[in-house]
């Protein structure tokens, strides 16, 4: 059994292709076998929430950041059905910094950089669904008035009605490969242009690309925001880091239905003593990767972890409740993401996961 998130965003890797489509084909086999052997775990309500994160809606020329149409109203109709509750981004960091309680199975709608099909497409659709959600909004092609991306107008509008607009820097930096002054800068800039236009700086933020490090993350806490999202799969809960929450991205080859259900039903893997403590990787490369499994979590033989570039990980069990993850081969320049899964029955996955980083 592996694990069953293998998603490469913003920039595919077309060499990983093939071996990430037969992993998600396995995995699917893995899924149903497991689903209906193991035990059918307890509602978790206040544990866990997850975000899904999209891009662009309907435009067919860039599908690693694009959702069709059609399968974004299945998504729609899927929270629509019953069992899911959709809550707004920032009343769900609010719960969990606070410790207040969450129902089980919510779910949070987010979108990067502010692309005009989002108030075309998007917010028509979840408006009249009735559901809330968050646009980290890019501040530099909204100001220079670039193609296919909305207007202040159009935010301000949005905006008004109820959508939250979160920080997603000023230029859609690579944070992680630029110096403290640099990233200090954008996120002045972009703090102020977002106040000026919308009368208050925002509280939430969106690393463009996904990519962080813990300096990048010791930037976000000072500069008074009170959350920070990545692009890694998972689900909020898991390890307790509010600047480096997860989401399930969703796009043209990874939007299907049953991947969407997978993940608006995922649990968190409550873990702690996370290695490497940094995102951005250094000289060791690869990086020993390891974390504990909260107690109370059963059937941890089932666990299994995926790393991008390479497939399965070797999994070592140190003692009763702690893993390393072994690979054999160094992280490309880039992104690099693990992903660590086990069943939880009733159809249900608890899932971890990390993205990594090195400067192109």
């Amino acid at each position: 059994m592996i694990a069953i998130d293998t998603i490469e965003t913003e920039v595919p890797r077309p060499r990983f292709a093939g071996a990430l489509r037969t992993a998600l084909r396995a995995a699917t086999v893995a899924v149903t076998v497991a689903s209906a052997t193991a035990p059918a775990p307890a509602a978790e309500p206040g544990a866990s929430a997850v975000v899904m994160m999209y891009h662009r809606f309907g435009e067919k020329t860039l599908p690693s950041t694009n959702i069709s149409i059609a399968k974004f109203e299945a998504h729609i109709a899927e929270l629509q059905s019953g069992g899911y509750k959709v809550l707004g981004l920032s009343e769900i960091v609010d719960a969990v910094r606070t410790g207040k309680t969450l129902p089980d199975r919510a779910v949070g709608i987010s979108i990067d950089d502010g692309y005009l099909s989002i108030y075309a497409e998007a917010w028509p659709r979840l408006k009249k669904a009735g559901f809330p959600f968050t646009v980290f909004v890019a501040t530099d092609p909204i100001d220079q008035k670039l193609g296919n991306y909305m207007s202040w107008d159009q935010i301000k509008e949005m905006a008004a009605a109820g959508v939250t607009i979160g920080g997603h820097t000023v230029s859609h930096l690579h944070m992680p490969a630029h110096d403290a002054a640099r990233n200090v800068d954008e996120i002045r800039r972009s703090n102020k242009r977002l106040a000026e236009m919308l009368g208050k700086a925002p509280e939430i933020f969106a690393y463009p690309y996904g990519e962080s490090s813990l300096a990048v993350q010791k930037l976000m806490r000072e500069s008074g925001y009170v959350a920070a999202f990545g692009q890694h799969s998972g689900v909020i809960g898991g390890d307790g880091n509010l600047f480096d929450l997860p989401r399930f991205a969703m796009n043209e080859t990874y939007g299907e239905l049953s991947r969407f259900k997978l993940a608006a039903n995922a649990l968190p893997l409550p873990v702690t003593d996370v290695t490497p403590a940094d995102p951005l990787v250094g000289a060791v490369n690869p990086p020993a990767m390891g974390f504990t499994v909260a107690d109370g979590i059963k059937g941890l033989d089932r666990l299994s972890c995926f790393v991008s570039h390479e497939g399965r990980a070797r999994l070592e069990r140190l003692g009763e409740r702690r893993f390393e993850a072994r690979v054999t081969t160094a992280f490309p320049r880039g992104r690099t993401r693990l992903n660590c899964t086990m069943p939880a029955g009733d159809g249900r996955w608890r899932w971890f996961g990390r993205q990594f980083y090195i400067p192109e």
